[in-house]
């Protein structure tokens, strides 16, 4: 018969809330990590907790400086801001795992006082020894041989030169908790043996320094990846004895977030697979309310049919309880998509102040890297409302601009392709069509006009008669290279009379 869940869980809501972000400073901020960030931050905001963010650094061969400081610019990007811990400070400080050497080693003497630890000086031939000899498998691993030594047998392996472990008395019976994702979760009696607290040496391992964080920093609800869920039994049965010890008073709750599959669906979504990678999605062209926003829908949702929202939106609905256990598929094409509807809420300032680093990094102003000059600014703040409702990253925006600057156009292939036998007349019509627009005149209504009565107009009425589809693709190759670009008749007035002109005659030679 399955127990009850500890009658010491946690019932903290509202204000009373707290949860935490702490990731391990190895590699790149990935998006499986960021969604667990962001679901503990939404949390937090949405029940007016506090959020704490911890580092876990004290695996030295992995972990580094610059990856904890990619860990900051991420959070910092997406605007996950944290109430207390690193590079803010509060009252549970140290933050960083590595500092933390002397608490461990206390919380240890308080478990060794209490009876919750034991001193184990098994080495790995002994314990497969053992279970060779008792007939028992060796992938049940430690036998909690050391539970009952005498004093005297403690004395002997130390007069041998033998360093002890310190393992976890682990109760005898079910362990159950309430999942606030996947509900009630029981792990039977005899699950996993005792397990090390501290290795020989004294070196504290996760099972101990993440718990006796989550305690000392009064972690009320630990929000975290389906991955972990293994670990949670561990974790429990270690809480009861931080309780019985003193340590804390409470055990928190539980929330095991789904999985975060690859475009397939049928396996996880690599940290290696560049879709994962956040800065090369940032590099790409995502802003930080598109990206927040589809993160959000990798296991929750504000609405069924609704699937852009703001901060704001976000922060008001999310419940913890609501996210769907199933695993989660990345869709890069729905990510792009929800981008672009957020790049599209941006003002038109907003827009093209977080377009520019894009044109600078394309080299789209001149040399290399090279920033605009005054007049180069001006054009890209006129030219930026032609693309906003057309992008969904703004990578995509030296493309769609960069023939703006050039003192050349660069053909691409598809677009000669595309040009119609008759491009030739069609280019020299429209010169002669727009060499009649006065200077002082030659805006976007007066070009539409002019360029509609050269070559849409009927054939009677003085025109070529063309479809507009016909009529300006040879114009749009011209002007840009491309068989996309921004709207015709505003480019030609961003470009000038004298430079429309010039490109359209510089086809009409290229074409002979």
């Amino acid at each position: 018969m399955a127990s009850a869940p500890d009658p010491r869980t946690t019932t903290a809501t509202g204000a009373d809330v707290r949860v935490r972000f702490c990731p391990s400073p190895t590699g790149l901020p990935h998006v499986g990590m960021v969604r667990t960030a962001l679901f503990n931050w939404a949390y937090a905001r949405h029940t007016g907790g506090k959020m704490i963010f911890r580092v876990e650094d004290t695996d030295a061969a992995r972990d580094s400086e610059e990856s904890y400081r990619q860990l900051v610019d991420a959070l910092t990007w997406l605007e996950i801001d944290w109430d207390e811990g690193v590079e803010k400070g509060g009252p549970h400080g140290p933050y960083r795992q590595s500092q933390r050497h002397d608490i461990y080693r206390e919380v240890l003497d308080k478990l060794v006082a209490s009876g919750a630890v034991y001193e184990s000086y098994s080495t790995a031939e002994e314990i497969d020894a053992r279970n060779e000899a008792n007939g028992r498998a060796k992938q049940l691993g430690y036998d909690n041989f050391d539970r009952d030594l005498t004093d005297e047998q403690r004395a002997a392996f130390r007069a041998e030169g033998r360093e002890p472990a310190w393992r976890l008395r682990v109760p005898d019976e079910d362990i159950t908790y309430v999942d606030l994702i996947r509900g009630e979760v029981t792990f039977p009696a005899g699950s996993f043996p005792d397990f090390v607290l501290v290795r020989a040496g004294g070196v504290a391992l996760y099972p101990f320094t993440n718990p006796v964080d989550d305690a000392l920093m009064g972690i009320t609800h630990v929000i975290r990846g389906e991955d972990l869920m293994p670990s949670t039994a561990r974790q429990l049965a270690l809480y009861g004895a931080l309780v019985d010890a003193g340590v804390t008073t409470f055990v928190p709750r539980f929330a095991h977030m789904p999985l975060v599959l690859g475009e397939t669906g049928t396996k996880k979504l690599s940290k290696r697979d560049p879709k994962a990678d956040l800065f090369l999605l940032r590099e790409s062209g995502f802003i930080h309310e598109g990206l927040l926003n589809y993160l959000s829908l990798l296991g929750w949702s504000l609405a069924p049919d609704r699937d852009v929202f703001s901060r704001d939106e976000l922060v008001a609905a999310f419940d913890i309880v609501n996210v769907n256990p199933n695993p989660a598929r990345f869709d890069q094409k729905k990510a792009e998509s929800i981008n672009g509807d957020h790049i599209r809420m941006l003002s038109e300032k907003d827009f093209a102040e977080r377009m520019l680093p894009y044109l600078v990094e394309a080299d789209v102003f001149g040399a290399e890297k090279a920033e605009p000059t005054h007049d180069q600014l001006v054009l890209a703040f006129r030219a930026a409302p032609l693309i906003q409702e057309r992008l969904q990253l703004l990578g995509d925006a030296p493309g769609l601009l960069g023939f703006l600057f050039a003192d050349v156009v660069a053909y691409e292939g598809d677009a000669l392709s595309s040009l119609p036998a008759n491009a030739g007349e069609v280019l020299v019509a429209s010169v002669g069509a727009l060499q009649v627009v006065p200077d002082a005149e030659f805006a976007t209504a007066a070009i539409q006009d002019a360029l509609a009565g050269a070559l849409v107009s009927p054939v009677e009425e003085g025109g070529l008669g063309l479809k507009p589809r016909v009529a300006y693709g040879p114009l749009r190759v011209a002007l840009s290279g491309r068989r996309v670009s921004p709207p015709l008749f505003e480019s030609m007035e961003l470009l000038g009379k004298a430079e429309t002109v010039r490109r359209l005659g510089a086809l009409v030679q290229r074409i002979g």
